[in-house]
Order: C-alpha cells, then structure tokens, then sequence
C-alpha cells in the first residue's frame, strides 16, 4: 500500500504576477518562503506558507490560458482555508474590497463557509472551525 504522509503543496499560475502575490501576501496573510525567476521560462516560482507550513507554489508564465468555467471546470474545484471566525474574516476580505458569497451551512457539518475568488478568478473558500 502506498504510504502518503501529507499535501506537500498547491500549485497556481496566475496571469500578473505582482497583483498575485500582493494577493496571496497582503490580503490573506501567507508568508514568502522564496521567490525565483526562472529566465529559460519568463517563469516567476513564488513559494507560500500558512504558519510556516509550504502550502502554494504561485507561477506566472506567459499567456496561459483561462480557465474553462466556475467552479465546476474538470480539475480543482477550489482551494478552501479553515478561519476561526467566518465573520472576521469576510470583514477583512471586504475591507480589501474582494467580494465574498452569501455564507452557507454545510449541510453534514452544520459549519458555515463562503466563497471568494482571487485575482485570476480562481475559487477559494473559507471554513470556519471551531
């Protein structure tokens, strides 16, 4: 039997770079571990932690293409952060003006959640836990 221990990462590819990362770093908080550019590529590698855990490699490459609809394009559907406080942190999403969903039950938990997108559109989630 295969023996996986843990998510090593997530990777993204974004389309501007600078407003990813101001994204990623300044809006929900995940410290840089390291940043690369990858010149044979024209490729940024932007690696990401959430309380010292790697968790996103962030791309840029040139010209990728769109992702093909949301959420329910084959692939990631979304990438979900647990919060201890939903409120709280919807509050702060609005104070950086990103948008959130109206907040949702789950159904099997009884846990509120809400959806938000980053820059490039891509769906991500807070989950609140107790």
């Amino acid at each position: 039997m295969l023996n996986l221990s843990a998510v090593h990462h997530i990777a993204l590819i974004c389309s501007d770079y600078e407003t990813s990362k101001r994204f990623y770093t300044e809006i929900l908080g995940l410290s840089i571990l390291g940043e690369y550019f990858r010149a044979e590529r024209n490729s940024y590698k932007l690696d990401l932690a959430l309380n010292g855990q790697y968790i996103i490699e962030l791309f840029s490459f040139p010209d990728p293409p769109k992702r093909p609809s949301r959420p329910e394009a084959l692939g990631l559907r979304h990438l979900a952060f647990a919060v201890p406080d939903l409120d709280a942190a919807i509050a702060h999403l609005t104070e950086h003006g990103v948008p959130t969903e109206p907040v949702r039950v789950d159904q099997h938990t009884g846990r509120r959640f809400t959806f938000f997108a980053d820059p490039d559109d891509l769906p991500l989630e807070f989950y609140e836990q107790a």
